[in-house]
């Protein structure tokens, strides 16, 4: 299939703004990985008008993909961890083309971990944590229990990638087996889930309750991008908030995580009168002495 492709992905070699192009190989115990193609053609560009742009093709009865991504939607994706197969392909395709070792480059940072840093990962991780469980929680609250199961489910999933993060390494495609290994603690959870005997109220219940406290024991941890990156100025809004380069990877979470940690002590409210006196702009900062106390920062 390659001599196929070749021709495809020489000329799109050939353009300045290609960075590198990557071949992947569909392999029969993970179909998935290439969404059942016989072949994936990534190729990573500088820029372009389509941030994302496919074609398929076929050939002699096997199908192949073009998948052509901006280097600002590729870091998105290795960022938030929305597309953990990309990662599979990055690790585990053929290197067809690199631009000045960039793919080589990115292999060594995703392993790593200096630019696409555990901070900024187990931060993203976590503030979607907190959405799913405490929304799993209304719903088990209000004895809407499926929807909270479908919640529980996706929190554990978040502990999962968080404890494979921690152990500094890139959660991948079959993150369970890698929670296994690493955290026996949180799969033994989400077997409980799954598998117990008990009613599906009382697994819920049971369930809470030990994510609630790892999600206690994460929260240093998990709060540290936030926190520094709030600590290089006084007083936020929450628009600044979302516009900062990084913290605005956190998305429709970031407000229920600023939320979680002012609840938690580690920001603070810091009320400003607005051009009506009787209504006040809701300004954000960091608890300096509590954050210092709680040996939540580094390097400080």
């Amino acid at each position: 299939m390659e001599h196929i492709l070749r021709p495809i992905y020489q000329e799109r070699a050939s353009q300045s703004d290609t960075l590198g192009v990557i071949l992947v190989s569909k392999r029969e115990e993970t179909k998935s990985i290439t969404d059942t193609f016989d072949t994936v053609l990534l190729i990573i560009v500088k820029d372009a008008v389509n941030p994302i742009f496919t074609k398929h093709y076929l050939y002699e009865g096997q199908k192949m993909a073009m998948h052509v991504v901006t280097e600002t939607i590729l870091n998105k994706w290795l960022y938030i961890g929305s597309n953990r197969r990309v990662v599979d392909w990055i690790f585990h395709g053929k290197v067809m083309f690199d631009r000045n070792e960039y793919l080589h480059n990115l292999r060594l940072k995703l392993q790593e971990f200096p630019f696409f840093g555990r901070k900024i990962k187990s931060g993203i991780q976590f503030s979607k944590l907190i959405r799913r469980y405490f929304e799993g929680k209304e719903f088990f609250n209000h004895g809407n229990f499926l929807d909270s199961y479908n919640h529980v489910v996706e929190s554990l999933h978040h502990l999962g990638r968080l404890s494979v993060i921690d152990n500094g390494l890139y959660p991948e495609v079959t993150v369970w087996s890698q929670v296994k290994k690493i955290e026996p603690a949180i799969y033994k959870l989400y077997e409980e889930l799954v598998m117990s005997t008990e009613t599906l109220e009382k697994r819920l219940e049971l369930l809470f309750l030990g994510i609630e406290f790892l999600i206690n024991s994460r929260t240093h941890d998990g709060a540290q991008h936030i926190l520094e990156t709030m600590l290089s100025k006084e007083t936020w809004t929450i628009q600044e908030l979302h516009s900062h380069r990084e913290l605005k990877y956190y998305s429709k979470d970031l407000e229920v995580f600023v939320e979680y940690l002012i609840d938690k002590g580690y920001i603070l409210i810091d009320p400003t009168v607005a051009k009506s006196e009787m209504v006040y702009h809701r300004y954000y900062k960091v608890d300096r002495e509590f954050v210092e106390n709680e040996y939540v920062l580094t390097n400080q």
